[in-house]
């Protein structure tokens, strides 16, 4: 074996050990969450908000910090026995009927403790759902809802018209950026090397963040910003759908099939040639479906983010609704519905052609 075989061994062999340490912190926080999460869960939901029925939860840093405590020890011995749920997931675990029985058992356990702390916290009550005095309130709304009163259908026709377009200018301003932030956001084109692959980390990070807001907080930060009106509701809508977007694209880009983009670079072109001849006609037909099913995403958002001075039928639904003015809420619901069906039966025909 030649010096430079012997080095190359053992750097991937270097390489592996350094995969498998990552594995290993990577499992070991995870197992912390899960176990930390399922103390919290069980000692504020179930045992506070069910057990003692505590109305306010009482809060104490010592006992986070000592939940917490637990949970990281909890969780490293876990991991270190290779039999946990994380284990599994990140590919380090003991084969055998241990690990699976242990997956099988606290897998089971976190969903049951999971929906039972949500039934508890939601406060489901079928009692309330079926009483009488609830029911005639549902029958006077829905009464009121399917006789519509047709006297303000010009201005409800008019706002629908603005919501449309508060959405279709949101979705087409996004697409050249979207575009461009697609690309650095794509992990097979971006690892080449530390600087690149460091801006595809600060990307993801940033547009992570703007997507886990919603176009509802969005449009009440703009309709500070620049006014009540549809261009607070146009720019809430546009901040989010490049966000969103992003992300949809840079997972199309790195599905692609990699046998054009090393023929292509094994001609010698550059960076920017690979990407173009080799990546762009790959992923032309689902950028043009996302785009297309963002647009019937943001027109249904749009009705929404109206609701705290974002413009369009939102506006309008929310002002009768405040009156208590149920015949004008009913004809601007059937409206909302019946655009949204038909933005939905479009944009499904569009994809349709399309593929």
């Amino acid at each position: 074996m030649s010096k430079k075989q012997f080095n190359a061994d053992d750097l991937t062999a270097q390489t592996k050990k350094i995969e498998q340490k990552i594995r290993f912190v990577k499992s070991a926080l995870l197992d912390i969450f899960f176990v930390f999460y399922s103390l919290i869960v069980i000692q504020r939901a179930i045992y506070y908000k069910f057990i003692l029925r505590m109305r306010d939860l009482p809060f104490s840093w010592n006992e986070i910090l000592l939940i917490f405590i637990i949970s990281a020890a909890a969780g490293i011995i876990w991991t270190y026995s290779r039999t946990s749920l994380s284990a599994r997931l990140f590919g380090i675990a003991k084969p055998g009927k241990t690990s699976k029985w242990t997956v099988e058992i606290f897998g089971f356990f976190l969903f049951n403790i999971t929906f039972i702390s949500g039934w508890i916290i939601t406060r489901i009550s079928l009692v309330d759902l079926f009483s009488a005095d609830g029911i005639d309130g549902a029958q006077r709304i829905f009464a009121s809802l399917f006789t519509p009163n047709f006297g303000i259908f010009d201005d409800a026709l008019f706002a629908i018209i603005e919501t449309i377009y508060i959405a279709l200018v949101a979705t087409l301003i996004s697409i050249p950026a979207t575009l461009i932030l697609s690309f650095l956001t794509a992990r097979n084109l971006m690892k080449e090397n530390k600087i690149t692959f460091t801006l595809y980390y600060l990307l993801r990070i940033l547009l992570n963040f703007i997507r886990s807001v919603e176009p509802l907080i969005w449009a009440i930060i703009f309709s500070v910003w620049v006014g009540i009106g549809p261009f607070a509701g146009m720019i809430a809508l546009l901040v989010h759908t490049i966000a969103a977007n992003a992300k949809l694209y840079s997972e199309a880009i790195e599905s692609i099939d990699n046998g054009p983009v090393e023929a292509i670079s094994a001609t010698g072109a550059n960076k920017i040639q690979v990407v173009w001849f080799g990546v762009v006609p790959q992923i032309i037909l689902p950028f043009l479906s996302f785009t297309i099913y963002r647009w019937d995403i943001n027109v249904r958002m749009a009705t929404i983010i109206g609701l705290v001075g974002g413009g369009g039928i939102g506006t309008m639904l929310m002002q009768y609704q405040g009156l208590a003015r149920w015949h004008e809420v009913g004809l601007i619901v059937i409206l909302i519905a019946f655009v949204v069906w038909i933005m939905d039966y479009i944009s499904a025909r569009i994809r349709e052609s399309i593929y």
